[in-house]
């Protein structure tokens, strides 16, 4: 993988902004302070927090951002499969709204951004998933990317049956090659998990030494 380093980082975890890490936390739980009012209507909290994080990461919108979410917003789409069931007619905005790369597109719209967006789904590997995607696009030589992992709340059907941090929560990452402190990776003797954006969260602020994915990362030198 290409050489990554962060140059700077920002997260969202509600009820959390009077931590030490307050500094590199937004500073509360309703966000979507970088949208105007009709688009900010149209996402969740962790889709607003998204483009919060995104807009302070990225605020002359220079680089390429890329946003993971392993259940993107489960609670539109799992409304609109409801109604479906009822038969009942589904609004087009709203369908475009459920599909993983709309935060991306509001972003997109709100900041006039107008380098490349990519969003994934990677089944519990997002993580490294968006790290791959950075080393891609500073291989080909962006000076920087964004990189944003977020989960919404989930509903109580689907509690039962996935990982999830248990809250809404974001975490976001501006990737470089020449400067910033090191990201190093080793194998990890674990069996891979799949961290959550709280996880990224506490090892980025210092509360774990390590985050244990497909690979064991660790934070090196500036």
């Amino acid at each position: 993988m290409e050489q990554l380093r962060l140059s700077d980082w920002l997260g969202w975890r509600p009820g959390d902004h009077h931590a030490t890490t307050s500094s590199r936390l937004l500073p509360y739980d309703t966000p979507g302070s970088s949208l105007p009012a009709m688009l900010r209507r149209r996402l969740d909290g962790a889709g607003r927090a998204t483009c919060d994080i995104l807009a302070g990461l990225d605020p002359e919108a220079r680089f390429p951002l890329v946003h993971a979410s392993r259940h993107g917003d489960a609670n539109h789409t799992l409304s609109m499969l409801k109604a479906l069931a009822n038969d009942e007619a589904l609004s087009p905005t709203r369908f475009s709204m459920s599909v993983h790369n709309a935060t991306l597109g509001v972003h997109a719209i709100a900041n006039q951004h107008r380098r490349p967006l990519q969003a994934l789904g990677a089944g519990g590997n997002e993580f490294e998933a968006l790290l791959w995607e950075a080393a891609g696009y500073l291989h080909e030589g962006h000076e920087s990317v964004v990189i944003v992992f977020s989960e919404g709340t989930l509903p109580d059907e689907y509690v039962s049956c996935t990982t999830h941090p248990g809250h809404a929560c974001g975490v976001g990452l501006r990737l470089t090659r020449s400067h910033g402190v090191t990201l190093l990776a080793t194998p990890s003797a674990e069996a891979p998990t799949s961290p959550t954006p709280t996880d990224v969260i506490d090892w980025l602020s210092g509360q774990r030494r390590h985050l244990d994915a497909a690979q064991r990362w660790t934070l090196g030198q500036a």
